[in-house]
């Protein structure tokens, strides 16, 4: 993989995304050569925007032809539920194992999808890219090949949803950037929380006042998932074990930095500044390698490595003078929390620990019955929809089915995204921002502007359905 990598920024150039005549990035080609002073230079990045790909409509598409990278647990989910969606045609298939592309190929007998497979090759995906009769890639492979992949994709013409996170560092943040604003060709991150229905519900209450002006938000994910991390089946390759050793800081930011940035309208009328990070030693994973090295061999390259730690806080200063603290921590035995909290003039509400709550003063939290009231005064057309479906369906509750469902509208009605490239660049950016911090005794590090000022002007999304709801389910 990684000379699959090498390869592809070599044929990618650089020079064709506008970045490397600039000087910004000649330098830093790779992760391997990307330095503490590399990062503060990409940090501070002026972008000069070529096409503003926020608020952007691409032309409509009647039915929506999709090809699939990556057929693990998510992408195998992912492809169950597409195939619910109508007006979409599942063309293409991708992975790595063949035994993965014959899952869903199973799963997709008794519909009218025959796609066509790429696997047993490293760069068949390519291939896939490469295909005419495809309109969207849908990316969920390891972290590595998030950014090559959608890249390549985008430009050979194809509209790109990738899983989280977009990128894992500054080069590629801006990579994706320059290109989706070249090729006018949507990239979104599937950050699945922002469809969840509490964070929808808070996201319609904020367009409509009722927190009046938001002053503070926190997110968080908390998920306790270190034996899972060493499982030797769930993640192909270890390969999240390894990010845990490759990266400090949050490597998991946007679950609960993606909700909060639609709710403060964060690159549509605010922008983030600065951030500062701070991370606990490791206490958990090199205990767990050195455990099962004493029993299996197999796990002794994983002893004594340089492991991030178990707790990662970050906080973050806004344009507007506004804040958000995020935090990262999947190896505590601690209940799971996605922290979804929004702290305004007139109101506050909180999500974990459940149930959600909502407040308009000091006294306390509403009622049921008050809540109740919020709900059906504030839950978004949406979810009234699609909501129901979406829980049959299923997916972390039916959030999946619901941004997807959603993607799918949009690109059929020739909507903008609910979700941009700019989005995208800034919330995986934490990853590396975070990491930087932590390594320079959480030290401030200014956070690029990935919309080139844009921000000052790019509207709100809209969630309220006044336009598309046209896609049916099968």
């Amino acid at each position: 993989m990684k000379n699959n990598r090498r390869d592809f920024l070599k044929l990618g150039g650089l020079a064709g995304l506008g970045l490397a005549s600039s000087g910004i990035l000649s330098a830093y080609t790779s992760a391997e050569t990307s330095k503490q002073d590399d990062i503060l230079k990409l940090a501070k990045h002026v972008h000069k925007q070529e096409f503003n790909m926020s608020g952007y409509a691409a032309p409509k598409l009647d039915t929506v032809r999709v090809g699939f990278i990556g057929l693990g647990n998510r992408g195998t989910a992912a492809v169950k539920r597409m195939a619910r969606i109508a007006n979409t045609k599942i063309n293409a298939l991708c992975d790595l194992r063949p035994e993965k592309t014959a899952i869903s190929v199973k799963n997709l007998t008794k519909t009218l999808h025959k796609p066509v497979v790429y696997t047993d090759k490293e760069e068949a995906w390519k291939k896939l890219c490469e295909r005419d009769d495809i309109d969207l890639i849908y990316i969920a492979t390891s972290w590595e090949l998030h950014t090559p992949m959608a890249l390549y994709a985008m430009n050979h013409g194809k509209h790109v949803c990738v899983e989280i996170p977009a990128a894992t560092t500054l080069e590629e943040c801006w990579q994706l950037v320059k290109t989706s604003e070249r090729t006018k060709k949507h990239c979104m991150m599937l950050e699945n929380c922002c469809y969840d229905f509490f964070e929808m519900l808070t996201l319609s209450m904020a367009r409509q006042g009722f927190f009046g002006d938001i002053i503070h938000c926190e997110g968080a994910y908390i998920h306790d998932i270190l034996e899972g991390n060493f499982s030797k089946t769930k993640n192909y390759d270890l390969w999240r074990l390894k990010e845990n050793i490759k990266h400090k800081g949050n490597l998991y930011p946007t679950h609960g930095l993606g909700p909060i940035c639609q709710v403060m309208n964060i690159n549509r009328g605010d922008k983030m500044n600065y951030l500062v990070s701070v991370s606990s030693n490791d206490f958990m994973m090199n205990n767990m390698a050195k455990e099962l090295a004493a029993k299996d061999s197999f796990y002794k390259p994983f002893v004594d490595k340089n492991y991030r730690g178990n707790m990662n806080t970050s906080t973050i200063k806004t344009h507007m003078g506004r804040t958000i603290m995020l935090q990262h921590d999947v190896t505590s035995p601690r209940p799971y929390s996605r922290l979804h909290l929004i702290s305004g003039t007139k109101g506050t509400a909180q999500k974990y620990p459940l149930p959600a709550r909502i407040s308009t003063n000091h006294e306390g939290w509403l009622s049921e019955i008050e809540l109740k009231a919020i709900e059906e005064k504030y839950t978004p057309n949406l979810v009234k929809k699609i909501g129901e479906m979406a829980k049959a369906v299923g997916g972390h509750g039916g959030m999946d089915f619901l941004m997807d469902w959603r993607t799918i509208d949009c690109l059929r009605n020739g909507l903008p995204l609910d979700q941009d490239v700019y989005d995208a660049a800034l919330w995986s950016s934490i990853l590396p921002l975070s990491e930087w911090s932590v390594n320079n005794r959480s030290n401030s590090i200014d956070i690029p502007d990935f919309t080139g000022g844009s921000w000052k002007k790019n509207l709100p999304i809209d969630i309220s359905l006044s336009k598309g709801g046209t896609t049916g389910v099968i």
